[in-house]
């Protein structure tokens, strides 16, 4: 009787084993391609849904870098960034530069 319980409790711990390695390896797996699926859109932030990083053309911050403005706003509206100049608009485009952002150009060289 006792080799009876015995090998009913083996079959039911390696079942239990193995249920818990399937479910490791699934959550090891999903961990590995959704790594994978992030890593390609912090490559590119432009193609990321709905959002763009922008270059604020002509604009520097105060250190002297340019500035890099995030936003989910479509192209051809009008933004206002407070620099160490005061207030300055910028249309937002859809023109890509080289480092992978949109530019924003300045409306004041455009329009009154």
């Amino acid at each position: 009787m006792l080799t009876n319980v015995f090998s009913n409790w083996v079959a039911d711990v390696l079942a239990g084993l193995t249920l818990l390695a399937l479910g490791f390896l699934g959550r090891w797996l999903r961990r590995r391609t959704t790594a994978s699926a992030w890593d390609d859109a912090i490559a590119s932030p432009a193609d990321r849904s709905g959002f763009r990083v922008y270059t604020l053309l002509g604009a520097r911050a105060a250190d002297g870098q340019p500035v890099h403005l995030p936003s989910s706003k479509p192209a051809g509206t009008v933004v206002t960034w407070t620099g160490p100049a005061g207030r300055e608009r910028f249309e937002l485009t859809d023109h890509r530069l080289p480092d992978d952002t949109y530019g924003a150009e300045p409306v004041a060289l455009y329009r009154p």
